[in-house]
């Protein structure tokens, strides 16, 4: 219910918008027509419906929604079908009916109220339904709706009320005792002479209770009050009858009366009855009333019931006389207020309320609550009878009502707590009557208050006469005395207090009052009480007579009465008075009496510390701290800042000079000495010395309440400067304080020590007391007093004064503080502890502020505004003339910027700043340009510092007030800055480089950070580039856009208002009509806020649609608009109309998400700006911008963008090698690449650190915002993207979280100590959870980016290496373990983020020494990326002993099994490791199947040969990758059936065409298959797939050309059985079959040609061949469908053997436009075996792969080649194409000069794009020829296309063979010869940029590659067997192994590859390997 409660008032707010949520709970409602019908029944949730939908018509009636009204009409309705009990849910108890009666009423009756219209149908059926209620009255459902009635009566008809009065007064017989004659008092027989009362109030006879006297007294407490009648009412018939006739009435009855009064009441209220019925009604009531004196004057005793059950017959009874009592005053409005029959009726209804309220009064059972509300409900009916007839009645009403009054005085108590509602009541109805009746007729009432206070003194003068014994004060005089002193605070006339005041006054001088006694404290404080009314006169006669009083205490102190004097003497001292002092200085508000009053207070301080401090052995603060709570509040309003008399100076000096002397201030020193009780004796003080260092030091001595009063005082006090020429003279007026009679005089030397050494702890040890020896003992006292003084101002509100409420620098204690030091000639002594005090002062206001930290909302403006208001003193300050002061104010400010770093980002401190170092000093003096120049320098010096420190840790924000500052001076009318805020800025520079302002690891280091600072310069800079931005430059261009924003803003307002608005039907103008005629009513017309509103709304939402829909946003516009809306935003706040943040909700929240939705780099720099912006120009926004912003990305989470895009197809290279190289099933790469998106987080992440920097000190709020995005992005499972790109983005995002949780230490998150364990925990195992994956590289082909993600990582390692451990920050039962205690105590503990753990503490330091291992790792990684070519010769290996190796393997395991794995892949060659892991997952193999990296460590040759348990698991595996699956076909595993069908289940996982690649591979795999379960699996395949069966079939046809032993023998069987076996050709294999030996019979034909005629003879055979089918492809390239063949493209080429020939196809792409056809030439090969170049080409194409995937530009042409049969095979061309050999038949020149002839001069662009592709393919060959060793490397072999790219052919001679009988000549690792060195290395030695890009890639394609050796090695091992010529010597795959160098760190890789690309420069066996091959085949060189 309460949830319905919540949404209702919610929907209530905006019906408008929330319409949907009002159906929804309309819809849960019963429907209006099963009410009406049959007998329905509903349950609690359709109840609760029906309470939700009536509460929100309650507060919304008029809502558009109808709905809603019908339900409640209905069930209002069908209210009578609800008396039946079935109607409720089971189990709904009576109370719930009644609760749920009284609410549905309650919201009724609202509703009504609120609605005529809904009132006028709610009426229609009130009286239908009441009529019904009373006619099923039996029931109780009806008694309890009856109940509902009477509390909440709704609108009824004016006939229906007639009617259910009459069917009220018929059905319910209202029983009246009858009247009887022998003294029962009937109800017109009341007069003044009849009435109980008349009686002397002053005698208390003691007479009991139960007394059977004819007085028949009535007992109240231990007096009785006599009631006297005019007759016996005690006569035992009448009492009797009476008696009987009351204990007949049965209780329900009395219930049935109460309901008929009350329903009458409430019907007579709603509308006008007949008359008749009224007079009935009026009787009935009178007749009710008359029988109430006689109930209430039946004695308890005589009831025959008793105990609970009379207690309710009583309390109904009476209940039914309150409701008689207010249905008698309502009729009284009925009343003829000019008849005389009514005149009558009016007295006899006042008489019958007056006896009525006597009776109550007298009645045994007045101390009931029913009673009490009876009293109060007839004396309201007094007050109103007074005011008909215009107040006729006052003069009789007051004759009757003044004994009510004194009787009332009489009964009631004299406490204030316990007077009861009675004399409440009473009061109340006086002050109404005087109210009412004092502007009409002022004669009764003066009587009467007079009457009233002269009653004090009739008693007085009776005992005089009596001359006896004064008993004690009647309660009477005491509560007449506070009821006049309360009639006169309420009505606040000076003439009832002038009447009365000298009365109160007389009597405290010469009556009983004179003495002490309850008679004289109430006097007392009733006089100041009527002083605090602020009348002048009656405030000085009373202030006067109260000092004397005060005074006359003090000095009968000592005296021989005192010690006989009634304890009232002591009250009146320390309550009464210091009470009435506090009470005056409360109430007065002229400034005028508050002056003068301030004045006479202190003066009496003055006087009371004199008197007090010679009291020998007497204590001052006994006399004088009773007076602080006084003085505290009249110096509440005085401005300490203000030019005050010296007498008042001097008074407030003396005051604080006692206020130390006698130890009243509270203590200024932290101790943790208990509290000791508090004093109010006289005798209660010690010695003068330990009354000093107690007060210094505590616990406090005295009443709490003083020392808050003396706080208070502070912030009042000006600076008790108490001379400014001469310290003698200050001297001597010090001592004039000290009474000649005291010991503590100049002249006691013990004294002065006592005073000094108070002091020197006062100061914190700053002065010792040696050095005050000068200093005599009033001194010291004064000074003590000024150290209370000044320290006490900051510690009680932060040292803010009173005064103004702007936060003006004027307003700081400091003002005070620094005024001692102004004073001139000061001594040493006395300036060096003014100095210690203005230090002691700072480190009190810095305790303050920092203690405060937490506090939210108001009280956290109040603490930012007191740092402000401070720090902006300290910087005007600096101007000052003395240097001594200077120095002072610059150390301070600088311990204020370190302490509470926030301030550098406040806006007026920096204002302050700026606008100090350009204005000329405040004090300067013309002829002085010394002091100026020295002024000016330290401002300059100050606001660089300042702005530095602040770019240092917060460049956005720093960058943001900046541009505000300036905006600031746009809008003061200046041109420009001045010339020395121009020069300064100008110097600042911020950027990626090297910053010479600042170092170490400062937030702006962080490369996020800066990349969000040169977006929130606006400076349009490429964030992935470098820079370094001018602060002033972009600052000054910045602010320009802005003011030029905000003019833009300004000025269409303006056209706006001129032109008179738009209309909002039309979007017009406003325009009168032509005629001149008046217009007819317009429609509303809309603000201008309302039309920009709706129009920027519309924008940012186009722009959110455009990239909803993929298109690109364009960048300016969006720029433009959003700048635009921010201007209106900050426009609106500034301006002085009533609109609100609130009503710009929307605008703000999409400034806030469109940038954050699009997620582009460009979209969140423009987001940074604005963000920036907003924050800086409206700090009031920063926690709604904040909040949006989390939101915003927390739900990039949830979408999985940018840098939690967690898909795999996100991945990136891990991605796009799937699953060759990577296991896991290929996936489509996403429509948006994610390294932008990664990129726009990692910039939007560095404006949050920004603001955390900025409000990590003083906003609680906008932290709590950070720690819930930080909790939701850290939350498991890991919901990171493991693209390598985001590694920086990732870690600077750790960084945070760790900057985060460190925040532990300070104040404001002090109290989420546990929170913030907890969310560093998820931290810790986020950043572990980067290391689950296999390292990855990517190149973003910037040096910077690439460069700052190394940067990044490597901040966070040293922000973690330099963390500190928080003993106490650790789980309870790790300290347990720690302390000693049973460790049982500790184990088995499940932590929530790392599951079962023994000991926290030390596994979070092992946890923390491993991610730092880690991310050192990382970072070296990066750095080798970042930079390739470095001049480091290798990097520091990690000095880590086995054990350690072994630890860490442990805990990455427990932590998460791939980390483990990722461990092993980290360091490859670590053996210790690998052991470890081995262990790890063959005891937890159970866990780990998903984890297809752990095969390795458990599937190994020897298990195979075991036969091991644990390739049991292989069943449940998850899939690993191709190659991976291949390695184990090797003959190392022997085709174990588990391994075999686990490879299987593998390959059949994967769509054929991604395992046709490895086809040679699957064919090798034949030769060992022995149970044929290869040969099914490619049976299987090549039904699923026409290619992979073609490309099956020539591959197997290929390998018939092994020989016929040995191992071949196997080959040759297993491809005559695959080909056997094989699946019928399609049509395309049999069109191509069919075509392959007519083509290669051509070869045949041309042998016997001479070679001129050949080329003829290829034509003649090529016409005869004709291509049929639409589905023939190339076998080389399936992609690509044979169109036709060009008949004259036919080539032979030269070969030793047969004739090869080229033909070029006419072809088309398969999935593209068919008729756009290319031409595609192959060369058809007779005699040569092309396996080994298919071979070679797979490796360059899994390189290719992989530079791809990494981002490297590193080229490489895997052309196609295809065995097709024996010696026989199809070879694709590289297109486009040549040799260099066949270059050199065309040019005598180089390389360099045959660029130069087909791509332009060396320079221009298409050579430079020529070299550039050169370089990027002979990086790509020289990284594949490293890993190949391919030889026979002649310029036959190198081609070049059309572009300059470099393609290798021919791979004959690779790994281990080479040309010349193996001889190796050719010893570099790859061709780089003299020309080639010319294009790539420019300059001849090395030292060329694009020499330096051609190692770089190089070593980042060997670095790439070396990522997936396993990979390649498994390529190239399954051909071990094939018979190839380079696995015919020597250890092919041992040596490609060693070529990769496993066991180097990727910086020795690095600087390896760098030495295979020097060795290979230009070397000489190169040159001569061409100079033999021109010389033996005619190749050119």
């Amino acid at each position: 219910m309460e949830s319905l409660v919540e949404l209702c008032d919610l929907i209530a707010q905006n019906p408008a918008q929330f319409g949907n949520k009002i159906a929804w709970i309309c819809s849960r409602c019963p429907p209006a027509e099963s009410l009406m019908t049959g007998s329905p029944t509903v349950s609690r949730s359709q109840l609760h419906a029906i309470l939700a939908v009536a509460r929100f018509l309650s507060k919304c009636p008029n809502s558009e929604h109808e709905t809603p009204k019908s339900l409640i009409l209905a069930f209002y309705r069908s209210i009578p079908l609800t008396f039946n009990p079935k109607f409720w849910p089971q189990a709904f108890s009576s109370e719930a009916v009644s609760s749920f009666f009284t609410d549905f009423m309650s919201y009724i009756s609202s509703a009504a109220e609120l609605s005529p219209d809904f009132s006028t149908d709610v009426a229609g059926f009130t009286g239908e339904i009441a009529l019904q209620t009373i006619t099923n009255a039996d029931s109780s459902i009806s008694r309890v709706f009856l109940n509902a009635l009477c509390s909440n009566f709704p609108p009824i008809l004016p006939t229906d009320a007639n009617k259910l009065i009459r069917v009220l007064l018929d059905r319910f017989d209202v029983g009246i005792p009858i009247p009887l004659k022998d003294g029962i008092l009937t109800p017109d027989a009341g007069s003044a002479q009849g009435s109980p009362l008349n009686g002397n109030y002053n005698q208390s006879p003691n007479v009991s209770a139960d007394s059977t006297s004819s007085s028949g007294t009535v007992a109240n407490g231990g007096d009785s009050v006599s009631w006297k009648s005019n007759g016996d009412l005690s006569a035992p018939a009448a009492y009797k009858k009476n008696l009987k006739f009351f204990e007949d009435e049965p209780v329900e009855g009395l219930e049935k009366q109460e309901i008929v009064l009350k329903l009458i009441g409430h019907v007579s209220s709603k509308v006008a009855i007949d008359p008749r019925l009224t007079e009935q009604v009026r009787g009935i009531a009178k007749s009710q009333l008359s029988s109430m004196a006689d109930f209430l004057k039946i004695r308890k005793r005589d009831w025959s019931e008793q105990g609970q059950l009379l207690k309710v017959r009583i309390n109904r009874k009476l209940s039914v006389y309150q409701a008689a009592a207010l249905l008698q005053i309502k009729t009284l409005a009925s009343l003829d207020t000019e008849g005389k029959s009514s005149k009558k009726l009016l007295h006899g209804a006042l008489g019958s309320l007056i006896e009525a309220a006597e009776a109550c009064l007298f009645s045994v059972w007045r101390k009931l609550r029913a009673c009490e509300d009876l009293f109060g409900c007839l004396l309201s009916g007094i007050s109103q009878a007074a005011v008909i007839r215009g107040g006729q009645l006052l003069r009789v009403l007051l004759i009757r009502f003044k004994p009510l009054v004194l009787a009332t005085c009489a009964q009631a108590d004299t406490s204030a707590s316990s007077r009861g509602s009675m004399f409440n009541s009473v009061l109340k109805t006086c002050c109404e009557l005087i109210e009412f009746g004092w502007s009409r007729d002022r004669a009764p009432l003066d009587t009467f208050i007079m009457g009233l206070a002269t009653s004090i003194r009739e008693r007085n003068d009776y005992d005089e006469e009596d001359g006896k014994e004064k008993p004690a004060t009647p309660p009477i005089q005491l509560n007449i005395i506070h009821l006049l002193a309360e009639l006169n605070v309420f009505i606040k006339k000076h003439e009832v207090v002038d009447m009365i005041l000298p009365l109160f006054i007389e009597s405290l001088e010469e009556g009983d009052a004179s003495t002490p006694g309850l008679l004289r404290l109430r006097l007392l404080d009733a006089v100041s009480r009527m002083a605090s009314l602020g009348f002048e006169k009656s405030y000085r006669e009373a202030v006067v007579l109260m000092t004397r009083s005060y005074m006359g205490k003090l000095s009968e102190v000592g005296s021989a009465e005192s010690k006989t004097q009634a304890p009232e003497a002591t009250t009146e001292r320390i309550e009464t008075l210091p009470a009435g002092f506090l009470l005056i200085a409360s109430g007065i508000t002229c400034n005028k009496l508050r002056s003068d009053y301030r004045h006479r207070l202190l003066s009496l301080c003055s006087d009371v510390g004199l008197a007090a401090e010679s009291k020998s052995g007497r204590s001052g603060a006994d006399f004088l701290g009773p007076l602080l709570p006084a003085v505290a509040e009249i110096c509440s309003d005085f401005d300490p800042c203000v030019d005050i008399e010296p007498s008042l100076l001097k008074l407030f000096r003396n005051l604080w000079f006692y206020i130390a002397l006698f130890g009243l201030a509270p203590p200024i020193q932290k101790t943790a000495a208990t509290s000791k009780s508090v004093s109010t004796s006289l005798n209660s003080a010690g010695s003068v010395g330990t009354t000093a260092l107690q007060a210094v030091g505590g616990p406090y001595m005295w009443n709490s309440l003083w020392s808050a009063a003396v706080q208070r005082i502070s912030q009042g006090t000006p600076p008790l400067v108490v001379s400014s020429v001469k310290w003698l003279e200050d001297e001597l007026e010090l001592n004039a304080l000290h009474n000649p009679g005291s010991r503590r005089g100049s002249g006691n030397e013990k004294a002065a020590v006592t005073q000094r050494s108070a002091l020197a702890a006062a100061l914190g040890g700053r002065v010792e007391v040696s050095a005050m020896s000068t200093i005599s003992g009033v001194k010291a006292t004064y000074l003590l007093a000024v150290t209370f003084l000044e320290i006490i101002r900051f510690s009680s509100n932060g040292g803010i004064l009173n005064g103004s409420q702007n936060a003006t620098a004027s307003r700081s204690a400091f003002s005070c503080a620094f005024e001692y030091l102004r004073s001139p000639n000061l001594m040493p002594a006395v300036s060096q502890c003014l100095t210690a005090i203005v230090h002691r002062a700072f480190e009190t206001a810095i305790t303050w502020l920092e203690d405060r930290a937490s506090e939210t909302g108001p009280e956290a403006e109040i603490r930012e505004s007191t740092l402000s208001v401070h720090a902006c003193f300290l910087i005007k300050n600096l101007s000052q003339r003395d240097e001594h002061v200077r120095d002072i104010s610059i150390t301070l400010l600088t311990q204020l910027r370190e302490r509470l770093p926030q301030i550098l980002w406040n806006s007026s401190c920096l204002d302050a700043l700026l606008l100090s170092m350009h204005n000329d000093p405040p004090s300067a003096v013309v002829n002085d340009p010394a002091y100026v120049t020295s002024v000016r320098t330290l401002y300059q010096k100050v606001v660089r510092e300042w702005i530095v420190v602040s770019l240092s840790h917060a460049p956005c924000s720093s960058q943001g007030l900046l541009q505000e500052n300036l905006c600031k001076a746009n809008t003061w009318q200046r041109t420009q800055p001045t010339a020395d805020v121009v020069s300064l800025l100008s110097e600042i520079r911020i950027g990626t480089g090297k910053n010479d302002c600042w170092n170490g690891p400062k937030t702006a280091n962080i490369p996020a950070v800066m990349a969000a600072a040169a977006a929130a310069s606006g400076g349009n800079l490429k964030l992935m580039d470098g820079f370094n931005l001018e602060v002033l430059g972009t600052g000054m261009v910045s602010a320009t856009a802005k003011c030029n924003h905000a003019g833009e803003i300004a000025g269409m307002r303006r056209l706006y208002e001129s032109i008179g608005g738009l209309d909002q039907s039309t979007g017009g103008l406003n325009q009168d009509n032509p005629d001149g005629s008046a217009q007819p009513p317009q429609p509303k017309k809309e603000s201008f806020n309302e039309v920009l509103l709706s129009k920027f709304v519309r924008l940012l939402q186009k722009f959110v649609t455009v990239a909803e829909k993929g298109e690109e946003v364009d960048k300016s516009s969006f720029r433009e608009t959003c700048s635009q809306a921010t201007a209106l935003l900050l426009s609106n706040l500034d301006s002085d109309s009533k609109s609100n943040p609130e009503s710009f909700s929307q605008l703000l929240r999409l400034l806030c998400w469109c940038p954050a939705y699009i997620t582009t780099l460009d979209a969140v720099e423009t987001g940074v700006f604005i963000w920036t912006w907003l924050v800086s120009a409206a700090p009031q926004l920063g926690s709604v911008v904040l909040a949006e912003l989390v939101d915003a990305w927390l739900w990039t989470i949830d979408t999985k963008r940018g840098l939690f895009a967690s898909d795999i197809r996100c991945s990136g290279p891990s991605a796009k090698l799937r699953p060759q190289l990577v296991a896991g099933e290929p996936q489509l790469q996403p429509e948006k690449d994610p390294v932008e998106q990664i990129m726009a987080h990692r910039l939007w992440l560095g404006f949050f650190i920004d603001r955390f920097e900025v409000v990590r000190h003083d906003s609680i709020e906008q932290l709590l915002l950070l720690g819930r995005m930080l909790q939701g992005t850290t939350k498991l499972p890991w919901n990171f993207t493991r693209h390598p790109v985001a590694v920086g983005t990732f870690f600077t995002l750790m960084l945070f979280g760790v900057k985060f949780c460190s925040c532990h230490t300070q104040g404001n998150l002090q109290n989420f100590k546990s929170g913030l364990q907890l969310l560093e925990d998820r931290i810790y195992r986020a950043a572990l959870g980067w290391f689950a994956h296999q390292p990855e590289w990517y190149d973003s082909r910037n040096k910077y980016f690439t460069q700052s993600e190394a940067q990044s990582v490597l901040v966070f390692v040293h922000h973690l290496s330099k963390e500190r451990v928080d003993p106490t920050h650790h789980d309870p039962k790790a300290r347990g373990v720690e302390n000693g205690s049973s460790k049982n105590d500790a184990k088995d503990h499940y932590h929530p983020i790392w599951g079962q753990m023994d000991n926290y503490a030390v596994g979070r330091e092992k946890r923390r020494q491993l991610l730092l291992m880690l991310c050192q790792h990382e970072a070296d990684r990066l750095e080798v990326w970042a930079h390739p070519v470095g001049s480091k010769e290798s990097s520091s290996r990690l000095k880590i002993s086995s054990d350690k190796w072994a630890e860490c393997a442990r805990i990455a395991f427990t932590v998460d099994p791939r980390i483990a794995l990722s461990l092993g892949a980290r360091f490859p060659a670590n053996s210790s490791l690998k052991t470890e892991i081995t262990q790890l997952v063959q005891s937890h193999i159970t866990e780990i199947r998903s984890i297809p990296e752990a095969l390795p460590y458990f599937i190994t040759p020897k298990a195979v040969d075991d036969n091991s348990t644990l390739l049991q698991q292989l069943p449940h595996w998850a899939a690993c990758s191709i190659t991976q699956a291949l390695e184990f076909l090797t003959p190392a595993y022997k085709g174990h059936p588990r391994v075999m069908a686990y490879v299987l289940r593998v390959l059949e996982s994967y769509p054929p065409d991604r395992v046709t690649f490895f086809m040679p591979q699957l064919v090798q795999a034949l030769r060992h298959d022995d149970g044929k379960l290869v040969e099914g699996y490619l049976l299987r395949a090549a039904q699923r797939s026409d290619i992979f069966a073609h490309i099956l079939i020539w591959h197997l046809q290929g390998e018939t050309c092994v020989p016929e032993t040995g191992a071949g023998a196997g080959a040759g069987a297993g491809a005559g059985a695959g080909a056997k076996d094989a699946p019928l050709p399609s049509p395309t294999t049999v069109a191509f079959q069919a075509l392959l030996p007519v083509v290669t019979s051509i070869s045949g034909v041309l042998f016997p040609l001479p070679k001129e005629d050949r080329r003829a003879g290829i034509r003649k055979e090529l016409e005869k061949i004709q291509v049929d089918g639409d589905d023939l492809y190339l076998p080389t390239a399936p992609g690509k469908l044979v169109r036709g063949i060009q008949v004259d493209s036919g080539i032979p080429l030269q070969s030793a053997a047969k004739v090869p020939i080229m033909i070029t196809f006419n072809v088309v792409d398969r999935d593209g436009d068919h008729n756009d056809i290319k031409p595609q030439a192959c060369i058809f090969k007779v005699g040569d075996d092309c396996r080994q170049d298919v071979l070679a080409l797979q490796v360059i194409s899994l390189l290719k792969d992989i530079f791809e995937a990494v981002g490297l530009s590193l080229y490489l042409f895997p052309y196609g080649v295809l065995p097709t049969g024996p010696e026989r095979g199809i070879i694709e061309v590289v297109p486009n194409s040549r040799s260099r050999s066949q270059m050199g038949e065309t040019t005598d020149g180089g390389l360099y000069e045959i660029f130069q002839q087909d791509f332009g001069p060396v320079g221009s662009p298409s050579f430079e794009t020529a070299r550039e592709n050169f370089l990027i393919s002979s990086a790509g060959y020289a990284v594949a020829s490293l890993l190949l060793q391919p030889k026979d490397r002649h310029n036959g072999n190198l081609l070049f296309d059309s572009v300059g790219r470099l393609v290798h052919i021919d791979f004959g001679f690779i790994l281990e063979t080479s040309p010349g009988g193996n001889m190796r000549f050719e010893s570099a690792h790859f061709k780089l010869s003299h020309e080639m060195t010319q294009l790539l290395d420019p300059s001849g030695v090395m030292k060329s940029d694009t020499w330096y890009q051609f190692v770089s890639l190089c070593v980042k394609g060997y670095l790439a590659a070396r990522r997936y050796m396993d990979g390649i090695l498994s390529t190239v091992a399954m051909m071990l067997d094939s018979g190839l010529p380079c696995f015919s010597r020597g250890d092919p795959i041992g040596n490609l192994r060693k070529r990769f160098h496993p066991e180097m760190s990727e910086r020795e890789a690095a600087n390896f590859m760098i030495r295979i690309c020097t060795d290979a420069y230009n070397k000489w066996t190169t040159a001569g390997y061409d100079l033999i091959q021109y010389l033996q085949q005619g190749i050119e060189k």
